[in-house]
């Protein structure tokens, strides 16, 4: 199985923690050249020193980004870009707070949007010239099993996370002739921040603690446990990787079976 990236360029969004940060050390274990983009530059440094590097001439980078700030994402991502070409570009952004969908003002379902779709709409434009150059690219967005089972309480995640499958179904029709594929992996109950507010968020809503709360989402996953983010990056890796070249606009769930639909 081909899962060699040496001299291929990925750029891995929300990396300073969690998933993001579990994906950039996988892709850079396969060989990667790999820059990790979020806010905080202090943390982003720590994260970009501490990847590993396997093969000779890898080095790794950061790029300093809001994904809330659409004209400095743009510039940001455009430079690195037109300095070294991104071959593999991870989509991944924090959830929007949770609540009910008939409770949210248009202004969370507004910000919920720019900060999902429009800003990996931006960051795709920037990088597949190089992807279409080069004839090979992968973009893999993190999303949420909720594109194909809405998750209670979730509502606003819910609907966005719905649209940014439709969007990366449609770029994988208008790309894949050009040697990109475009997926989703859809995380599960996932030990990360996002994690810790969902279940905060369920311990208000509903007056129980949180291990009677973890113990109830815990009984509809067959696994019986929460993943860690390495499980997931791995998924990630794989389909940034040449043995998942015909692999395209899936959304591949990583959720320990707890799904129920096929």
């Amino acid at each position: 199985m081909d899962l060699n990236l040496a001299g291929r360029h990925a750029l891995v969004c929300g990396a300073s923690e969690g998933i993001g940060r579990a994906a950039a050390h996988e892709l850079a274990l396969l060989g990667a050249n790999v820059t990790v983009l979020a806010r905080r530059a202090d943390v982003l440094a720590e994260v970009a020193a501490a990847l590993p590097v396997v093969v000779e001439h890898q080095r790794h980078d950061a790029c300093v980004a809001d994904v809330s700030r659409h004209g400095p994402l743009h510039d940001a991502v455009q430079s690195l870009a037109d300095r070294q070409p991104v071959h593999i570009l991870v989509n991944n952004t924090g959830g929007p707070p949770g609540g009910r969908a008939i409770d949210a003002d248009a202004g969370a379902y507004l910000d919920a949007f720019g900060k999902h779709l429009l800003a990996n709409q931006i960051l795709a434009r920037a990088v597949v010239p190089g992807m279409q150059a080069a004839g090979w690219g992968r973009i893999v967005n993190v999303v949420s099993t909720s594109v194909k089972e809405p998750i209670a309480n979730l509502g606003v995640s819910n609907t966005i996370r719905g649209a940014v499958a439709s969007w990366a179904k449609t770029l994988s029709r208008e790309l894949g002739g050009a040697g990109i594929t475009v997926n989703n992996v859809l995380p599960g109950y996932t030990r990360t921040r996002r994690l810790e507010q969902i279940l905060d968020d369920r311990v208000q809503a509903t007056g129980k603690d949180q291990a009677a709360i973890s113990a109830s989402m815990l009984a509809s996953v067959p696994a019986g446990r929460f993943a860690e983010a390495g499980e997931v990056a791995a998924a990630i890796a794989f389909l940034a990787s040449p043995a998942a070249g015909y692999i395209n606009g899936v959304s591949l769930a990583v959720d320990g079976g707890r799904m129920q639909s096929i």
